[in-house]
């Protein structure tokens, strides 16, 4: 069985927010939710200063926090590491929203849609996935994974800074790109970052 992790290269991202869209538009998530965010930090001083993009979604932890206080045993773990939501459980009591440290999952309350009075087929064949008031989060695109495809943020990213796959593999891509770039663990989940030099020693 794969355990499927993810790497993301901080020397590579732009901030174009490409993730952040292409993951809407795949999953149809309605305004006010997104699965991936970007965060950008600076640091230094000129004529020394920096800046990064700091992509963050779920982090699909080993011993998830979200699967070990769901009361209802909504949020599980499948075998290869991914982190899921059965929103037919789920009852929206929030519990593993709280407990999240890496504030990855948002209750999905909001009825609104992009276009007043119009629903995008896009929005409407992603909004019969997502019911209200359950709680969601990155699920790796696991529909996509299931098919032998990459998660849709890893596959449209121009600047190739996802990279995605099989931790429990010697010889994959993901494995090969952590020991090449020297990539940092989340610890105790399965995603890395390549950090930039600059920001080890002074962030």
């Amino acid at each position: 069985m794969a355990r499927y992790g993810m790497v993301i290269d901080l020397t590579k991202c732009a901030g174009c927010y490409a993730c952040h869209l292409i993951c809407k538009v795949e999953n149809g998530t309605r305004p006010g939710i997104a699965w991936n965010h970007i965060r950008k930090v600076e640091w230094g001083k000129f004529p020394d200063a920096h800046q990064a993009f700091i992509p963050s979604q779920c982090v699909h932890c080993e011993d998830p926090a979200c699967v070990n206080v769901c009361p209802v045993g909504a949020s599980f773990k499948r075998d290869d590491g991914i982190v899921l939501t059965d929103y037919d459980k789920c009852i929206g009591c929030r519990m593993c929203e709280w407990s999240c440290p890496y504030g990855a999952r948002q209750l999905n309350d909001n009825e609104d849609t992009y276009y007043e009075g119009a629903i995008a087929p896009y929005e409407e064949e992603g909004y019969k996935k997502h019911q209200l008031n359950k709680e969601e989060k990155c699920t790796f695109c696991y529909h996509r994974v299931d098919q032998g495809r990459l998660p849709a943020c890893v596959e449209m990213c121009p600047g190739e800074a996802r990279i995605f796959g099989d931790l429990d593999d010697p010889d994959s891509e993901i494995n090969h790109y952590i020991k090449e770039h020297k990539a940092v663990a989340v610890e105790g989940t399965n995603f890395y970052y390549v950090l930039p030099e600059t920001m080890n020693k002074d962030f």
